[in-house]
């Protein structure tokens, strides 16, 4: 019989399967990282970035100064360097400012000037509370852009107490730019051992820079001078001549070169203006209930002011069911 023919096998790779690729190592696959930079190539990197954001900067559109400022004619400064525009100002006509004629005219004159571009001085209105001090530098400012063209406006910019230190920030913005500015804070004084009157003295006067041409400083306080009492007595126990505290004292407020005094009204102007609020806002009543019910108001409130008497006229208004427009 043939014998049978032996089976033969040949042998194959082994197939590749998905699992066996599975189990191959991690770092099988993994490539070697690339050496870190050393110092050299680092510092070479970062001076050719360096190079093209100094080319960029220079190849990009120079702005116009004037854009910030044409928005409105009055901003609030905050201290991180922006301004933020006010298209609607809360004030005052300045018919209506009684008791302060003497004051308006001069504020009124000063501003004018300034406008100008003739010579004009920092002022510091002080004294009675409530009398107006702060509603104749909006209403100032106001009556001076009745009849100006946009571009010569001129522009209203108030700064915070607490922001003062940021002065020297809002100057470098300012100076240079194509407007007349009036930098205004409300309620100035110095408490404790708040040293950032220092910055606001430098920026009057005595700074290398000075006070730039296109801006002038109007502030109001009830304290003809700025510094409190016990931040004076702090100087004295301190110096060797006493006498150095007072001058420090002093020296604050006499860098505003015109002081402006609002002191506290009579019966009559204060009943003076209750009655051009009234006849302005066409708030009917008779006369001798009109007087009866603002002295009776004025005396609960323990004070005669423009304040109170604003503050009697709105009472009034809204109860009678009369609107207030332009306020």
């Amino acid at each position: 019989m043939p014998k049978k023919a032996k089976k033969t096998t040949s042998k194959t790779a082994p197939r590749t399967t998905p699992k066996a690729v599975a189990k191959r190592p991690a770092n099988a696959a993994t490539k070697r990282p690339p050496e870190a930079l050393n110092g050299e190539t680092a510092e070479r990197i970062a001076k050719a970035l360096e190079t093209i954001a100094g080319h960029l900067a220079a190849a990009s559109p120079t702005p116009d100064a004037t854009e910030p400022f044409s928005a409105a004619d009055a901003f609030v400064w905050h201290p991180d360097g922006r301004l933020a525009a006010v298209p609607r100002v809360s004030r005052v006509e300045i018919s209506l400012l009684k008791g302060v004629d003497r004051m308006r005219d001069i504020l009124m004159e000063n501003t004018e000037r300034f406008t100008n571009g003739l010579p004009a001085n920092n002022a510091l209105l002080w004294g009675a509370r409530g009398m107006g001090k702060s509603s104749l530098v909006k209403a100032v400012h106001a009556s001076i852009n009745v009849a100006r063209k946009p571009a010569d406006r001129l522009k209203l910019i108030e700064i915070h107490r607490e922001d003062i230190e940021s002065l020297p920030g809002l100057m470098e913005l300012l100076r240079g730019a194509p407007f007349s500015f009036i930098v205004f804070c409300d309620d100035l004084s110095f408490d404790g051992n708040d040293a950032s009157y220092k910055s606001l003295k430098a920026v009057l006067e005595g700074g290398i820079e000075g006070r730039p041409d296109n801006v002038i400083l109007y502030a109001t306080s009830n304290r003809r001078h700025l510094l409190a009492r016990e931040m004076i007595e702090n100087e004295r126990s301190t110096a060797i001549n006493p006498g150095e505290a007072v001058e420090e004292k002093v020296s604050l407020s006499d860098r505003f070169g015109l002081w402006l005094g609002f002191h506290r009204c009579s019966q009559d102007e204060y009943l003076a203006m209750v009655k051009g609020y009234c006849d302005h806002y066409g708030i009917k009543i008779a006369a001798d209930e009109l007087e009866r019910e603002a002295l009776e108001w004025s005396t609960t409130r323990g004070s005669r002011s423009g304040r109170v008497a604003w503050q009697f006229t709105q009472e009034l208004a809204g109860r009678l069911g009369v609107r207030l427009s332009g306020i």
